[in-house]
């Protein structure tokens, strides 16, 4: 891919609290095949050295001292100058050509607003990791495509275009502190604009969901919040009948 025609991106990794994980994902980025344009750290209250470790990495890093990962994730989306904004978690490593895929396929589907792809453990029992993270994003897929009517974004790898991104900036729940930001995200991205699942889309992710039982109550009570938030006006079969409409306008 010729540097001089592609579009430009941004990285944005929300943090708190990850400085040795955001480390080891900086380290990811660097390495990539095309760089981005510019990453951006969104500091959201840390304690440790994580604002430290972005700057040593030449990031650009903002303070949001309100919590939150709705907050913290559109004060990034709103600072970031690349056409593209892609998203991943400080605890995620991207594969070697993320930034690249990024790329190809926007530039392959000038239609599509958003992309999103899966993951794989990087931590826990080697033989399982496959295993485990294909029934748990398999899971969070399938479930969330019923209530949303299409695709549904995963926030530790996922890309969108800044033009889709400032026609919502106004209608997501940034200040929501229950709500899953890329649920949400993708509950207003979709269903008049296209979401596509990149399988070449390479990520390794952390298995701490799986692992810690409080943790797990509490994303699953965001989750149930994430969808009912959005009733009556965006009942599945209401945005199912919505986004048949805007395929056929569109033709």
């Amino acid at each position: 891919m010729q540097e001089r025609t592609r579009s430009t991106v941004s990285v944005v990794i929300p943090v708190r609290n990850d400085a040795e994980v955001l480390r080891r994902c900086l380290r990811a980025i660097a390495r990539q095949t095309v760089a981005p344009d510019e990453i951006i750290v969104v500091d959201n209250g840390s304690s440790d050295e994580s604002a430290a470790v972005a700057r040593e990495h030449g990031a650009r890093v903002i303070d949001q001292p309100q919590r939150g990962i709705g907050m913290a994730s559109a004060t990034g989306y709103d600072a970031a100058r690349g056409e593209i904004i892609a998203r991943l978690d400080a605890d995620s490593v991207p594969g070697h050509d993320w930034i690249e895929t990024i790329l190809r396929a926007f530039a392959r589907r000038p239609g599509v607003a958003a992309i999103t792809g899966g993951g794989r453990f990087l931590d826990g029992p080697p033989r399982l990791r496959s295993l485990l993270s294909a029934l748990y994003l398999g899971a969070y897929f399938a479930l969330v495509s019923v209530a949303l009517g299409h695709i549904p974004l995963f926030g530790s790898n996922m890309a969108i275009r800044r033009s889709a991104w400032l026609e919502v900036a106004a209608e997501v729940h940034r200040h929501d502190d229950l709500m899953h930001d890329d649920m949400d995200l993708a509950m207003h991205v979709g269903p008049a604009r296209r979401i596509r699942f990149e399988r070449a889309l390479r990520m390794e992710i952390s298995m701490r969901p799986l692992t810690d039982p409080t943790g797990m109550r509490l994303r699953l009570k965001r989750g149930r919040h994430s969808i009912a938030a959005h009733w009556p006006r965006n009942l599945p079969p209401r945005r199912v009948l919505r986004r048949l409409v805007s395929a056929v306008r569109s033709r």
